[in-house]
């Protein structure tokens, strides 16, 4: 996050993920996929199924708007530092979020997001 200028949205490099239960496996994914592209008669070519392995992180609960983020992850570094941590990131431990609330219908004042970021002992 050092160095990203939260203000130029357009450049954000940014994936939509939902979590499915750890049972349904990569069989069962591919076949709900198809079902779905002959139903809906549409692409899903660039759907996938990630596992993806998180490890430790820190993470915080923001409320309010998106654009107030930038605090919350100052303040989430500098706690993981008083605690003894630094920030991992790398090619698959990435900063990213969880949004509790639909923003279509919710005050942005009120919005709910999980933020987490990958940490290591310093």
């Amino acid at each position: 996050m050092l160095g990203v200028d939260c203000a130029r949205k357009e450049d954000f490099n940014w994936i939509s993920v939902i979590r499915v239960p750890e049972f349904v496996t990569r069989e069962e994914f591919e076949w709900a996929v198809a079902e779905a592209a002959a139903k809906k008669k549409r692409d899903f070519s660039m759907v996938e199924l990630l596992i993806i392995e998180e490890g430790l992180c820190v993470h915080c609960l923001h409320v309010g708007p998106y654009d107030g983020e930038p605090a919350t992850v100052e303040a989430m570094r500098d706690f993981a530092e008083e605690q003894g941590y630094v920030e991992d990131f790398c090619d698959k431990r990435l900063h990213h979020e969880i949004y509790l609330n639909d923003a279509r219908r919710t005050a942005p004042e009120k919005l709910k997001t999980v933020i987490r970021h990958p940490v290591r002992r310093a």
